[in-house]
């Protein structure tokens, strides 16, 4: 094989259609046009390869925490550099991933005292789906194996994970894959026929479920008070303190999936702590390492792991793991990031940083494509419509929230919809200045685009 240079002045675009196969992207569109390329980052802009600076609406797909190039973590992955990238868990233990295990505990619900790393997301909620389901078995009450999931949610694609998502358009075509999974109906009140008391009616559905089959069910999943990829979907207040008494009262596992939720988006560290409420597994992911290496983690509680301490002819041993389970310098990363919110003050600042993203969304309220606009904390997704009085949607085909989004990068932001929901995910730690160009931005680009539109 010759050697190839051609790589040191390629034209990337070229290259990426020539190579890639991108996530959650129709490729026949992508490679209609040559797509924007990033090379950089510096704060809360991404830079391309024009050398052209975007503010990062997303915070690189919902788990930039910092920034980019954020100095506490940089120094932290050249320290554990200078010590060893990567050893195995199997067999061995790991400092940095003591130290971040330690730190987890430290700050998250009381009752969760065990650790157990993956590296995505998906892997998480896999992780905690095998555990509900064994920790049952080991317990000699084989008939629990069924599942309760909220529809609209979203909870990671790798097999067992999707079986407990409820979005049609990601979900459906995989169907004959997947286990058997109850699904109740989402408790948003703008989505929901019930409307205000949607979230009663929920809790009520859920109750008789598991009421009608005692014994049979393992755990119910839920992303606390907003379903993130269903659009932004926010539930009523009282609502996850409601799903956590229902499964106390039948014995049934909580797993509360805090990859989208978790550290700091929706004003607290964690979603539950809004209404105290402490899950037996809790799933970690995206901005556990600042969004800097893919690291993620299944929280459990003491009583939980202890089903599963016997020896190991009794066949309780937890057989599951991963070749990179708690790499090193992810771990690191992920010291660093939980250490770097408690210096730099993030969550007392988070306050008046919401309330900035609350006053200016309120200017798009009477919009009139803009059919509801969701927010918890520093998570928003704005519904775009064709008639917002009738909530008409728009024609799917006409993919208005992917176009709508293409057009924000005229006035330098680079944000990604749900579908024709708009969502705004910027980092936590985003200053003010910056995130009222951001809002400026958002409100510029959905007047500007249907000003041009004929909808």
């Amino acid at each position: 094989m010759t050697e190839d240079n051609s790589f040191n002045s390629a034209n990337w675009a070229e290259k990426d259609q020539t190579y890639l196969w991108h996530p959650f992207t129709p490729m026949s569109q992508w490679l209609s046009e040559l797509p924007l390329v990033i090379e950089a980052g510096d704060g809360f802009e991404l830079i391309d390869t024009q050398g052209r600076r975007y503010i990062d609406g997303v915070s690189s797909l919902w788990c930039n925490l910092h920034g980019h190039r954020a100095k506490p973590i940089d120094a932290a992955l050249t320290n554990q550099l200078r010590k060893i990238a990567h050893s195995t868990l199997l067999g061995l233990g790991s400092v940095p991933s003591i130290e971040l295990a330690e730190r987890l505990v430290r700050i998250s619900p009381e009752p969760l005292k065990k650790v157990f790393y993956s590296d995505s997301g998906a892997t998480a909620v896999e992780v905690a789906l095998k555990m509900a389901f064994q920790y049952y078995k080991n317990l000699n009450q084989p008939r629990r194996r069924r599942f309760l999931a909220l529809r609209e949610s979203y909870h990671g694609d790798t097999i067992g994970a999707v079986s407990l998502g409820g979005i049609e358009t990601f979900h459906r075509l995989f169907r004959p894959l997947l286990f058997e999974t109850t699904f109740v109906a989402t408790p948003n009140q703008y989505h929901h026929p019930a409307g205000e008391q949607a979230g009663q009616v929920v809790l009520q559905q859920i109750d008789e479920i598991l009421a009608a089959a005692p014994g049979a069910y393992c755990a119910v999943i839920l992303e606390p008070l907003i379903q993130g990829a269903g659009g932004m979907l926010t539930h009523p207040p009282g609502f996850l303190a409601g799903v956590r008494d229902i499964t106390h009262q039948h014995d049934v596992l909580l797993i509360a999936d805090e990859v989208a939720t978790g550290f700091c988006r929706t004003g607290k560290l964690f979603a539950c702590q809004h209404e105290n409420v402490c899950p037996d597994l809790m799933c970690l992911g995206k901005g556990l390492t600042g969004g800097y290496l893919p690291v993620a983690a299944t929280l459990a509680t003491q009583d939980l792991f202890e089903a599963f301490c016997a020896p190991a002819e009794q066949g309780k041993t937890f057989y599951h793991g991963h070749t990179f389970t708690g790499n090193a310098l992810g771990c690191a990363a992920g010291s660093a990031s939980i250490d770097w919110i408690f210096q730099s003050d993030l969550l007392a600042r988070l306050g008046e940083k919401i309330s900035l993203i609350r006053c200016h969304l309120e200017a798009l309220a009477d919009h009139p494509h803009v059919g509801d606009i969701r927010q918890c904390g520093m998570m928003v997704g704005i519904e775009l419509v064709r008639n917002r009085k009738t909530r008409q949607p728009f024609d799917p085909a006409r993919r208005v929230g992917a176009s709508l989004c293409h057009h924000a990068r005229k006035f330098g932001l680079l944000i990604r919809p749900l579908g024709d929901v708009v969502v705004l995910m910027p980092a936590p730690a985003m200053d003010l200045t910056t995130l009222q160009q951001m809002l400026n931005a958002v409100k510029d680009t959905i007047h500007e685009y249907f000003a041009s539109q004929s909808v």
